[in-house]
């Protein structure tokens, strides 16, 4: 029997006779302080994560190609990483064909050893979707796929995240549920409420050591 088998054999033994306590646990004294009504979502989030140096625009479906673009101007940031074959990647391309003297594009198609050095380098912003967010402590659900891999979230100097606020959750307890993660948690899920920061060096806080310096969001308020 190895030291594993052997301890897990002690265990099993040491519930012998015993009775499982009933599961008393009350959701509600966990969750009810944090649910917040359909006009309180927003702004409950955009107060979380402006806290912490997010910054947050409202806009629509129809419009934030262009806010994206006026923001990229803003920023005098030379190109935009995209996953060119989800819809939002979809739209941006479209959009940008028809306005030429926008910043370049660069797409996440192809393995990162094949461009790792200019994704490190020479990538200053990126855009990606999100899974939704949570009202209650400003954050972020990212679940990075193959189309849109976790480095575009954590490399780029600035990350661009959409988020439809029809997807804004009152709490973390939500999400869980609606998304059944007791029966199977996903393999990357993220959550998010700004951008990267450390206090490690001399306790003086720092922006973007270990991930994006700014992190920018834009919410759709399209139902």
């Amino acid at each position: 029997m190895s030291a594993k088998e052997n301890i897990l054999a002690k265990l099993r033994k040491s519930l012998t006779g015993t009775t499982p306590v009933a599961d008393t646990y009350d959701v509600e004294l966990v969750t009810q302080t944090y649910r917040y009504g359909p006009g309180e979502r927003i702004p409950q989030l955009r107060k979380q994560m402006e806290a912490v140096h997010t910054e947050i625009h409202l806009t629509s479906g129809e419009a934030w190609p262009a806010l994206l673009a006026q923001l990229l101007r803003d920023r005098q940031l030379p190109s935009l990483l995209i996953a060119p074959t989800t819809p939002h990647g979809q739209k941006i391309v479209q959009f940008w064909a028809n306005n030429p003297d926008l910043p370049a594009l660069k797409a996440y198609d192809r393995p990162v050893e094949e461009w790792k050095a200019e994704l490190f380098n020479h990538t200053p912003a990126s855009l990606t979707g999100t899974l939704g967010a949570i009202a209650a402590t400003g954050s972020l659900i990212l679940w990075p796929t193959r189309e849109e891999p976790r480095l575009m979230s954590l490399v780029p100097p600035v990350h661009f995240a959409l988020l439809k606020a029809s997807e804004i959750r009152d709490n973390f307890y939500e999400v869980q549920q609606e998304f059944a993660w007791a029966q199977g948690m996903p393999t990357n899920a993220l959550l998010v409420s700004g951008p990267s920061k450390t206090a490690d060096i001399e306790q003086v806080l720092a922006y973007g050591a270990h991930g994006p310096k700014d992190l920018v969001v834009l919410i759709l308020e399209d139902q």
